[in-house]
Parts: structure tokens; C-alpha cells; sequence
């Protein structure tokens, strides 16, 4: 997947997980940077439990980079003492 490719994914996944979790974007380059860093865990988490090959860009490597943002962001608000689901 190109460099171009990465970022379309990272600004959609990081985007919907924000969403999900605070109710809102966090901006651009936050939502691409949560998105990439949850595509990295997403895909180490599904490669560990033997499912899909993350590296590809398809529906499925978007979800797994949704559910790894999503893991990321509640994660990121424990530690900060932030709140999330309002």
C-alpha cells in the first residue's frame, strides 16, 4: 500500500474511532495519526490471534484499523484521566 493509501486509511479510521469513543474528530492529523497507530495495533492484535493480513487495503483492514484506534483512544483516556462514551 502506498504512503497516499496509508494516510486515506489512517483519516478514516482514526476519524470513525473518534467518533465513536468522544462523540467528535480530534482533528486531522490527530485522526490520521490514531488511525495509522491503531492499523499498527489492530493488525498486531489479529496477526497474533491468526486472522487477516492487516497490510492490504480493503473493508477488512479498515475494521481492523477502526478496533485498534477504538482500542487505542480508550486506552489514551484511561491514562489521562479523560472521559469517553458521553
Amino acid at each position: 500500500m502506498s504512503i497516499l493509501g496509508w494516510i486515506v486509511l489512517g483519516l478514516i479510521s482514526g476519524f470513525i474511532a473518534s467518533k465513536a469513543v468522544s462523540g467528535r474528530g480530534s482533528g486531522c492529523p490527530t485522526d490520521i495519526a490514531l488511525g495509522l497507530l491503531g492499523a499498527i495495533v489492530g493488525g498486531a492484535l489479529f496477526s497474533a490471534l491468526g486472522h487477516h493480513n492487516a497490510m492490504e487495503f480493503n473493508l477488512t483492514s479498515m475494521v481492523i484499523a477502526i478496533i485498534g484506534a477504538v482500542l487505542v483512544l480508550l486506552i489514551w483516556h484511561a491514562l489521562t484521566g479523560r472521559r469517553g462514551l458521553r
